[in-house]
Order: structure tokens, then sequence, then C-alpha cells
């Protein structure tokens, strides 16, 4: 393993530098950071800003000497002194950078981990439902995302989704007849859609999806829910037993009553505690108080799961602790919707909670919640946008996967062997079929970052995508190189972390052997 960790970081070295080198190149003949100096009207003043620039950038040294010198700056943060040079406005980039970064990796990674588990269990259902109405649904839906350009789909969802909802709210949250109607024929279709079974079982299940489907959509407008949002103690109760016993279904079977014990405990242990936490919430929350209560949570669940026992304790503490997880995000959720109201009707939002432009609103003063909020709200557009571009292609992926494993002979050995289609489809069949994906995560975490370029352009973040347009502008080589380095980094780690994923999702594969 080490040796191959050594032999991938020493060839990623040299290709970095190749690239870096290239690139550093290209951009020195691309144009002349002076332009704007050029056009200054005072002759003092202008000869004073082409001088400094000329220092600062090295422009009178060659642009090979220009890129070692550059070079021996990024060199330094191996001893802790990283220098990304200065822009022409004689800023430092490696000061610009901090900020960019944090901002354009929490919309990547948002984008990314969102795109993936909704792709991935698209594309695993419909390959399982091959050649039904909701596969050619979601094929259709996948080819048109995958061809929209990204900032087309960008404005649109700012036109269609913030402008309109925020209009909506402040009309008082109450649907139409029509809206509703829809909305639940939709719900019933995807309900029919997903379960099998014979015609009359899935018509009965759909049927009773649109009506419930409708029964909420009333409420949620006769009570202008969206206006002050909330679970409740009762619906938080009832997820919480359906992710325990969703969640032992899919990874140990129902018949597993060791894991199914576990998981129910651990949700009632959840239900139980769900109180106390309110008040908890309320006193000093921060990140890392919130942190520790999910890392106390799992612990208790895995303990949950080995005190049941069993055959397997380990995967009866795997249910539960997975169990715990999503138990604390129905009640983590929760508590971010009792802090809606509180946020809307701050005076800096205005009553229009959904944000349309940069990664938080300014002057807004509030507590863990209520800025936990903003950045949620900040989040919810580019996050859509980058994700329903990406998610065409991790759903199409994980679908033809899936198809080509399914039709392997270990599968067909498994099945004669009489295990349940649960085994055969958690155990054996998806497993093998995220290899693939692992190459295309790893491709497709660069194309995301350069997808945001145009993505926080529409929505006016100051991130990484700024920094390269205004790099590219200026014919500023600091902030272009900056963004071109971080770009192949990133690129480089998620192929290791690929290769790697390799040897952990088949056995086969050993990635220290020769």
């Amino acid at each position: 393993m080490l040796t191959f960790l050594a032999r991938r970081l020493i060839a990623s070295f040299f290709i970095i530098l190749g690239a870096t080198f290239i690139a550093y190149i290209l951009m020195s003949y691309a144009g002349d950071p002076l332009n704007a100096a050029y056009n200054i009207q005072d002759p003092t003043q202008r000869a004073q800003a082409i001088a400094n620039l000329t220092r600062v950038l090295h422009l009178d040294v060659p642009p090979v000497a220009r890129y070692f010198i550059w070079l021996k700056g990024i060199g330094g943060c191996f001893v802790g002194h990283c220098d990304f040079g200065q822009n022409v406005q004689l800023q430092s980039v490696g000061s610009n950078l901090g900020s960019a970064l944090g901002n354009t990796l929490k919309l990547v990674t948002a984008a990314t981990v969102v795109a993936i588990v909704i792709g991935v269990t698209v594309g695993v259902i419909t390959a399982l439902r091959q050649y039904s109405g909701l596969d050619y649904t979601v094929s259709f839906l996948t080819f048109l995302f995958f061809s929209l350009p990204v900032f087309w789909v960008g404005i649109l969802l700012k036109e269609v989704i913030a402008i309109k909802y925020n209009d909506f709210l402040q009309g008082g949250a109450h649907y139409n007849w029509a809206i509703i109607i829809v909305v639940s024929l939709i719900i019933g279709f995807l309900a029919y859609s997903l379960v099998g079974g014979a015609p009359r079982r899935k018509l009965l299940i759909g049927a009773a999806a649109a009506v419930v489907a409708f029964a909420l959509n009333w409420y949620m407008s006769a009570t202008a829910w969206l206006l002050d949002p909330r679970l409740g103690i009762v619906v938080v109760g009832i997820l919480a037993l359906c992710i325990a016993y969703g969640m032992t279904a899919l990874m140990a079977g129902t018949a597993n009553r060791k894991a199914l014990y576990s998981a129910l405990t651990t949700a009632v242990l959840g239900i139980v505690l769900y109180q106390p936490l309110q008040y908890f919430f309320y006193n000093g929350m921060n990140f890392l108080k919130l942190l520790g209560l999910l890392v106390v949570a799992v612990i208790a669940a895995v303990v949950i799961g080995y005190l049941f026992g069993g055959d397997d304790r380990g995967l009866s503490a795997r249910t539960a602790a997975f169990t715990a997880v999503l138990v604390g995000l129905v009640i983590f959720v929760d508590r971010l919707m009792r802090a809606w109201q509180t946020y809307s009707n701050d005076p800096a939002i205005g009553g229009r909670p959904l944000a349309t432009t940069n990664p938080s609103t300014p002057n807004l003063d509030g507590d863990f919640w209520i800025q936990t909020l903003d950045t949620v709200t900040h989040l919810i557009l580019p996050t859509l946008t980058l994700m329903l571009i990406s998610l065409a292609g991790y759903s199409r992926y994980s679908r033809a996967s899936m198809l080509e494993v399914l039709n392997q002979d270990y599968i067909r050995t498994a099945r004669s062997k009489g295990l349940t289609e649960r085994t055969v489809i958690v155990r054996h069949a998806f497993r093998n079929a995220l290899i693939p994906l692992a190459t295309v995560l790893a491709l497709d975490v660069g194309a995301l970052i350069g997808g945001a370029v145009l993505t926080e352009t529409v929505f006016g973040w100051k991130a990484m995508g700024s920094l390269f347009q205004d790099g590219l502008t200026n014919y500023d080589p600091n902030p272009v190189m900056a963004f071109f380095l971080i770009t192949a980094l990133v690129a480089v780690v998620f192929n290791i972390l690929a290769d790697l994923a390799y040897a952990a999702l088949d056995p086969r594969i050993r990635v220290g052997s020769a």
C-alpha cells in the first residue's frame, strides 16, 4: 500500500509540474498584464504603476524564468510559507484564495454528495425497473438535463424557483387546487412506478400515495405551513421508526430480528431524547457541539447493536449506526425549520428567504441556526444547478453498471442458491456496480470545479470562479495559476482515492501487488 501511494504521489508530482509549466507559459503569452496601467492618464502615476507591476509580477524576466520564480513561492507550502504571488491590483493571491476556495469547496461538496446519493439511487432503481414507465421518464429527464448548458439552468432556476417561490411566500403560501392535484398525481405515479408486484397492488399503492400527498398539500396550504415549518415530535417519531425499518430491510433484511430490534431501539432512543435535545440546541450551539452529538449518537447505536448480539453483531451495529445518523439528521432538520420564520422575517432577508446571489447575507445577525439556515438557503440554487447537470451522468452510469452486473453468472448463482432478492442486490450486485462509478467520480470532481466557474458567475459568488475569471480578463497569471493548481491537486487526489476505492470494492484488486 505504501509503495503504491509513493509511486502515485511521485508520478502525480511530475504531472502537476509539467501541467503547470505549460499553463504558465500559455498564460504569459495570452496578453499583457500592464494593459490597465497603460490607460492611466497621469504620466507619473502611469510610470509608477508600470514599474510596480513589472517588479511584483517579474515581467522583466523571460516567462520560463518567471515560472520558476512562481514555483519557488509555491514550494514554500512544504515549509508552511505559501506564496501564490500578487495580482495586478497588488493584492495577495493567497489571502483571496482562502475565502474563494472555502466557498467553492462548500458548493462543489454539496453538489457532489447530493448528485451521488440521488444519481446512484435513481440509477439502481431504474435498472431494477428496466423498461418501465419510471425508467423511460428518468431516462428522458437525465438526457434533458445533461444536454442543458449550466448557465442557462442557473438563470432558469433563479427565475422559476427563487423569485417565484419568494413571491409565493409573500402572497401567503396558499396553493391553488390545480397545483395540489398535479403534485399529488406526480407522487402517485412515482409510487406506482417504484413498487413491484402485481398491477393491482401497484395501483393501490400509487392511489394511496396520491391521496396522502393531496391531504398533506391541502393541510400545508390551509395552515400556511411553509411560513413557519416544523415537524414536531409526532412526525419525527414516525419518520424515525420508518428509517429504522427501512435501514434494516436494506442492510440486513427484516428477518434478522437482532438487527431490526437494534435499529428500532436506536430510533426510540432518538424519540425519547427529542425534547431534551431541544433545550441543548438553544444553549450556545455550534458546529463542534453538533459534531460531538453525532459521534455520541453513533457510539450509542453501535453499543446497542452489540448488546443485542446475534449471529452477526457487526451487522446489527452498522444498521443501528446508520439509523442513528439518519434519525439525527431528521431532528437537525426539524430544529433548523423552527428557525425559518425568524430568519425569513429578519430585516436583512425582507421576507424573501431563498437567496439568488452571494454565498451569505451581509449584515445578518443571529445564532448558529440562523447562520446555518442562511448558508443552506444560499447553497440551494447553485447546488441544484450543478447537481442537475452531474446527476444525469451518475444515474446513467450506475444504471448501466447495475444492469451489467445483474447479467453476470455469479448473480444467477446467488439466486439459484436461494438467497433473497435483497441479499442478491445489496450484497452481491450493488457493491460491484459501484466500481466504475469510482472512476466517474474522480473525473467529475474536476469537471464540477470547472462548471462552478459559470455557476458562481450566475449566482454572484465570490469564489474560485471569480478569481479565475478576473485573472483571465486582466491577463493576470497568478490568480489563474492558483485556480489551475488547486483544480489539478483535487483531480490528482481523487484519482488516488479512486484507486484505493477499487481495492475496497473489489477484493480481487490489490493496490500493492505487482
